[in-house]
């Protein structure tokens, strides 16, 4: 019987033990976990915080019980803490009782996640101080955040998480300052010409302040909590601070064991998610994943690429031969009033390249003017000037932007130009959308 340990029981690790465990009943399949919660989604913790939602248990996609009835062994609060590949051993730790023993597999699949970059500032251990990775993290920012003395918070990091949290903490009535190294919002995902829209739109926010190209230095406390935030620019009073300074894959334990990785540390492997060592796979944020327009391996931390990669180790791992092709790096995030996302690659990214590109960017309407909901749409594609195939896009708006992102996402995957973008089959009525619709019009305009 072939015996399989995953190492992280969340998204990857999970998709991949469940997967493997349908196809093929007679795996031996461990997980160890060093937390105490498994299977369960990090994307719904800014709208737990902002009390969206109340149970927490929400985010759990399965139970452990669950796992459990379809034979997979899950050990929690069992820590992971060294492998040796020439042995297939493995070296873990009882976080309950401290002891330390070893287990042998046959396979492995490192599914260790990232954790929040904690940034070398000055007093950053004062209480009150929270970073949004953990699902203990969610527990104990919402319990502070919830308390009605908390009123000025201090975002620190405006990429996903940092603007996620705006919106919890606007939902809660909270005076919200984010402070930004870098001179815009989501600087690695979206170009200017969409973050001048998304800065405007928090600028407007009258209790939200952006404090953009500034550096923090120092926190201030008093009676232990954080009282103020010190940058190269001022000081700012602050009753709650929230790290957003990204992640870091949880990699650390497998130094020396010839693992190849990227220089951040995640993990680097093929469609089938191996890893350069027979018989170990990754998958998850603690990995890279192969970009299709980049045509390299990559950092995109994404549940979708998570759940995507598990399954298909889990499949692999069955003997079932799937590849994973790989991603664009698609995402999307609500900023206040409006919705935004990206596909493919920037015009930043298509410039590292050195690629023949040309942009167009336009405005234009969700919809028909009649039907009640009309609101301003911006699209930006980004295109080969020689072949005129898309190479990337990016929407904010209102209503539909997101979705539209989406038609995006599948004309660069299936390599479209922008002449077939143009006269593509897309669905109108009033509701909806115009007879040309946005996405049309961005590709007739392409010369």
């Amino acid at each position: 019987m072939k015996k399989i340990i995953i190492v992280g029981g969340v998204a990857a690790g999970m998709s991949a033990a469940s997967k493997a465990k349908r196809l093929n009943r007679e795996l031996n399949i461990t997980v160890y976990e060093k937390t105490d919660m498994i299977s369960w989604g990090s994307c719904g913790l800014p709208y737990y915080v902002g009390d969206f939602y109340q149970d927490s248990e929400r985010m759990i996609a399965k139970p452990l019980a669950q796992f459990n009835k379809e034979g997979i062994t899950v050990k929690m609060k069992h820590e992971v803490i060294g492998i040796d590949p020439a042995k297939r051993e493995i070296t873990i730790k009882d976080l309950n009782s401290g002891e330390i023993f070893n287990d042998s597999y046959d396979e492995i699949i490192i599914a260790t996640g990232a954790s929040a970059i904690k940034p070398p500032i000055k007093n950053i251990d004062l209480q009150n101080i929270f970073t949004l990775k953990e699902f203990s993290d969610g527990i104990e920012l919402k319990k502070a955040i919830l308390k009605a003395e908390n009123r000025e918070i201090v975002i620190i990091g405006a990429g996903y998480i940092g603007l996620e949290a705006v919106e919890a903490a606007t939902h809660l009535r909270k005076k919200v300052r984010v402070i930004q190294l870098s001179e815009r919002v989501l600087p690695e995902s979206f170009d200017k010409e969409i973050t001048d829209i998304m800065e405007k739109e928090l600028s407007s926010h009258k209790d939200v302040i952006l404090n953009l190209n500034e550096t923090v230095t120092e926190f201030e406390g008093k009676d232990g909590k954080v009282a103020s935030v010190i940058t190269n620019k001022g000081k700012y009073s602050a009753d709650i601070v929230i790290l957003a300074t990204g992640v870091r894959p949880n990699t650390k334990f497998l130094e020396n064991t010839g693992i190849e990785t990227l220089r951040n540390g995640a993990i680097i492997i093929d469609s089938r998610g191996k890893s350069n060592i027979d018989g170990i796979y990754a998958a998850g944020d603690c990995a890279s994943v192969y970009h299709k327009v980049k045509k390299e391996n990559v950092y995109i931390p994404l549940a979708t690429n998570s759940n995507k990669i598990g399954r298909v180790v889990g499949e692999h791992l069955a003997g079932i031969d799937k590849e994973f092709k790989g991603t664009l790096g698609s995402a999307a995030i609500k900023v206040l009033n409006l919705e935004a996302g990206r596909t493919g690659i920037s015009e930043e990214e298509a410039k590292k390249m050195g690629i023949n590109y040309k942009t167009v960017f336009i405005e234009d309407k969700n919809q028909t003017s009649y039907y009640p909901g009309q609101e301003d749409i911006f699209i930006k594609i980004i295109y080969d000037v020689d072949s005129r195939v898309l190479l990337g896009g990016q929407i904010i708006g209102k209503k539909g932007a997101v979705l539209r992102v989406d038609v995006l996402a599948a004309a660069i995957d299936k390599e479209m130009t922008v002449d077939e973008l143009a006269y593509l089959d897309l669905c109108y009525a009033p509701p909806f959308s115009l007879t040309w619709d946005p996405l049309n019009v961005v590709g007739n305009l392409a010369k």
